[in-house]
């Protein structure tokens, strides 16, 4: 995924410590070697909008209670590796998504890269802002508290808005966020300098003053001329109505048994796009889901740049496996399998800021890497055949990974239902 692009045939990599250190030439002695003949070697997966399960307390809180809902870290994680994201953005950054970045970093759980956004918002929110200067302010606090990037949310008025993006600049972070409500009928205002990257393809259709290919055109050349990046997400409205027609699209889905129990529970018991449904709700989410097609096209056809994403974490969205299920919809909406594979590789490393670590395979880039069984420019789907991946140049074959999936589901099945498992229950630990 180099700017060339060429396909290398043929050779040898290797891999020392938990870099690419030469392709091709001589292997060294005293190796571990892993036959790739056959098989295809792509950079590893990123995943620009996920919502990773983390130790929390919903409950009553009080001095020194400390987390009432704890998880494995590791399962979490396992979902990633076993489909290959070795890097995800977290876009609702929380303290204790350092510790779980932490224990990846150490070692002590495999697992992909995390990038963290500290997440702002109008009301309802860990850091609240309803003033220009409280704005400012809560950027300048998460700059300070260690996160990387700002998000901005719904909820914002407008002046705020404007001040946490001018202030992130000042500081040095992107923004990456959704297009406030109280810019309806006045989007382009919403893309001033330094608004980086839209959350979603919903960010502009819920602006959208009707559901056309003239309206698409009209949305993607904002986008195009602030300089804006854009997270498609298609994968993330297709599962949402899907979900409003039958509660089926989420028990029926092959990677739930691997999703917590916890969120087993809530996707069925209290999901938000099923509770309530009719069919002008339907109807309503299938024009959005054609609507975003047009989007896309006309993203590509004005050279917006495209990075995939899922909102993983969400109802019947499931961690890792729904990029899959993204990067399959980006080249149904008109994107070649190149274009496809660089939204969800040097194109996410570059946004990031990381584009000289990860996101191509060359010498001296971090080990982020998948062997594939068959060729994914021929077919994007095979993205998902996976003989195994490198994250930070540990090497997890597909029968460690089928194992580790096993014992997953085994665990999980085992604690369905159970009351700490209940999502009803959950404010009352």
């Amino acid at each position: 995924m180099t700017i060339e692009n060429k396909v290398i045939k043929d050779t040898n990599v290797v891999i020392v410590d938990n870099k690419i250190s030469a392709i091709g030439g001589k292997i060294p002695n005293d190796v571990m070697i892993i036959d790739g003949e056959g098989k295809w070697l792509i950079p590893g997966l990123i995943d620009m909008h996920v919502h990773n399960l983390v130790d929390g307390s919903p409950g009553n809180n009080y001095p020194t209670k400390g987390a009432s809902i704890f998880f494995d870290n590791q399962d979490i994680m396992l979902l990633y590796v076993a489909n290959g994201v070795t890097t995800t953005f977290e876009l609702s950054g929380r303290v204790e998504h350092f510790g779980q970045r932490n224990e990846i970093i150490k070692g002590n759980v495999i697992g992909p890269r995390i990038a963290l956004a500290a997440l702002i918002d109008g009301s309802n929110a860990n850091r609240v802002a309803t003033t220009p200067s409280e704005g400012r302010q809560a950027v300048r606090i998460a700059k300070g508290d260690g996160y990387e990037f700002i998000k901005v949310y719904s909820r914002l008025n407008v002046e705020t808005y404007k001040a946490i993006i001018d202030e992130a600049n000042i500081q040095g972070l992107k923004v990456v966020g959704h297009i406030a409500n109280a810019f309806e009928g006045k989007t382009e205002d919403a893309f001033m300098p330094h608004f980086s990257l839209v959350a979603h393809a919903e960010e502009f259709s819920k602006h959208a003053n009707e559901f056309t290919q003239e309206e698409a055109y009209k949305l993607a050349r904002m986008a195009k001329e602030n300089g804006t990046w854009v997270i498609p997400n298609l994968s993330n409205l297709v599962r949402i109505a899907a979900q409003a027609r039958s509660l089926d699209a989420v028990r029926d889905l092959p990677s739930f048994k691997y999703v917590h129990p916890l969120m087993q529970d809530k996707w069925i018991s209290s999901n938000q796009y099923n509770k309530g449904t009719t069919p002008k709700r339907v109807a309503y989410y299938d024009k959005l889901v054609d609507f975003h097609v047009e989007l896309v096209k006309a993203f590509k056809d004005l050279g917006v740049p495209m990075v995939a994403g899922t909102d993983a974490g969400t109802s019947g969205i499931v961690w890792g496996y729904s990029l899959h299920d993204e990067l399959a919809l980006l080249v149904d909406a008109g994107l070649t399998t190149e274009e496809t594979l660089a939204s969800a590789t040097i194109l996410a490393a570059t946004w990031l800021g990381i584009d000289d670590k990860v996101g191509t395979v060359e010498v001296g880039k971090f080990a982020d890497l998948i062997l594939l069984d068959e060729n994914p420019l021929l077919d994007i789907n095979n993205t998902s055949k996976i003989s195994g991946v490198f994250f930070n140049g540990r090497w997890v074959d597909k029968h460690q990974i089928d194992i580790m999936l096993e014992n997953l589901a085994k665990k999980n099945s085992e604690n369905i239902g159970k009351d700490e498992f209940l999502w009803s229950k959950i404010r009352e630990r």
